[in-house]
């Protein structure tokens, strides 16, 4: 029985990383750099590009080189702090839309191209000019973005430099892994606004931290700092910022750097076997443990890790 529930799960699961890559280049801009370096394509000072333009509201990077198979998405809502408008949740589900039909891509990066914020929540001002017919709605489809983004089948990380407060929280709380600078601020404050988290917060904090920490930070719309979210579980990592206010971006870019040489089927079936697993008993998550180590027997990565191994090389994988 569980064996069967298991291979249904992950049939579901599945549901099209064998698709060919697509690309989508309607609204959202993508800027190849000539080679990935170590700058954050979101660096202070004049090599960074904030925009009141909505076609800019976000940047997707596909980096290339050495760290080919990385993509980068950042929020360039400078002005606004980065808040979640109708635009913003359009242009984000059709970038990640395009990531989830692509199976170069390896790892994802989600951070900022705003100095000192991560991402202020709703767009307050925006949701004010709203019908109530209309708040809704919206809500849904931001609730659905968050979804989708945390379905990706490749590890997500969220690079918090700044503030991450209600939705901006919930974004990065849908990520496979958080790393936030010491300085920067965290909390789903909805309470304050006489509402609750409503894309993904109530559920996500108590299985990232636990119920009852996750109640106390809800019920008090409590903010954290960096180095507290750490310590309480809600990051990987606390790093310190430095003077560009990129530090945590460029620890997710490290950290992605170790995700890139692994098999990247392996790491996708690792990643669904993980997320399918966490939400059922033991059993029937060995069950689904099983049905995605399957997938993973006959492909060619796997024999080229043989390979690789038996003659002491690095191995080359392709996806494949």
């Amino acid at each position: 029985m569980a064996a069967s529930v298991g291979c249904k799960l992950l049939s579901q699961a599945l549901g099209g990383l064998s698709r060919p890559s697509l690309a989508r280049t309607a609204s959202v801009r993508r800027v190849a750099p000539a080679r990935a370096s170590r700058v954050c394509p979101a660096a202070c000072g004049p090599t960074r590009h904030c925009s009141s333009d909505a076609k800019n509201d976000l940047r997707v990077r596909y980096l290339d080189g050495d760290d080919s198979g990385i993509v980068v998405l950042g929020i360039n809502r400078a002005k606004a702090k980065n808040a979640i408008s109708k635009n913003l949740v359009k242009l984000m589900s059709e970038a990640v839309d395009d990531i989830k039909k692509n199976n170069k891509v390896r790892s994802v990066i989600l951070c900022s191209l705003a100095p000192g914020i991560f991402c202020a929540g709703a767009d307050l001002k925006e949701r004010a000019k709203m019908q109530p017919s209309e708040v809704g709605p919206f809500v849904s489809k931001a609730r659905e973005l968050i979804t989708e983004l945390g379905n990706l089948p490749m590890p997500t990380i969220a690079a918090i430099d700044g503030a991450a407060l209600g939705g901006g929280l919930e974004m990065a709380l849908a990520c496979d892994i958080r790393i936030a600078s010491s300085t920067a601020k965290m909390g789903l404050v909805e309470a304050k606004l006489a509402i609750i988290p409503g894309a993904g917060g109530t559920q996500r904090l108590p299985r990232a931290i636990g119920v009852s920490l996750a109640k106390e930070l809800i019920f008090a719309a409590r903010v954290v700092d960096g180095a507290e979210a750490s310590r309480v579980g809600l990051v990987n990592h606390s790093v310190a910022q430095n003077k560009s206010g990129d530090a945590a971006y460029l620890r997710a870019l490290d950290l992605a750097r170790e995700f890139n040489p692994q098999g990247p089927i392996a790491i996708r079936m690792a990643k669904l076997a993980i997320n399918q697993g966490i939400e059922v008993d033991l059993s029937t998550g060995l069950a689904i443990e099983e049905a995605c180590y399957a997938q993973v027997i006959p492909t060619k990565d796997r024999l080229e890790g043989l390979a690789a191994f038996k003659e002491k090389r690095p191995p080359r994988f392709k996806g494949e």
